[in-house]
């Protein structure tokens, strides 16, 4: 789960077996608990049905699915979930990531987190251009 910005907020990795829908449900928890702020969660048309109303009830996160039009044909950007697209670009470009090469799925979850990490130092330690500060 990342914020408006790409960056991690949450990280999740389970066994392929379980489903977006019920792993979400574990998310949106570790979400609530390290981001008590955070009120607004968008989310693609998976998510959508009693996890809208479940997060609502028991989490008071308002989880808005961001749907395709039924008239639209080709491809079509859609709002906010360039975002997440985006960050997935950015952590694949980490070699250790670009293969399954993790048994375990909490290492798998500290590798996320470890190339997130590493892509942010680079941003904050590049040379600015002159005049910018």
């Amino acid at each position: 789960m990342t914020d408006c910005l790409g960056l991690l907020l949450v990280v999740a990795v389970t066994a392929a077996n379980v489903g977006d829908r019920e792993a979400a449900t574990g998310l949106l928890g570790r979400l609530r608990e390290l981001h008590r702020d955070i009120l607004l969660v968008w989310a693609d048309g998976g998510y959508t049905g009693a996890l809208v109303d479940w997060a609502r009830q028991n989490l008071a996160l308002t989880v808005e699915v961001v749907k395709r039009t039924d008239d639209t044909k080709g491809f079509v950007v859609l709002p906010r979930r360039w975002v997440v697209e985006r960050t997935l670009s950015w952590l694949m470009q980490s070699r250790r990531l670009c293969r399954d090469y993790e048994t375990l799925t909490v290492t798998s979850e500290a590798m996320i987190q470890w190339s997130m990490i590493t892509r942010m130092d680079r941003r904050l330690a590049r040379p600015r251009a002159c005049g910018r500060r």
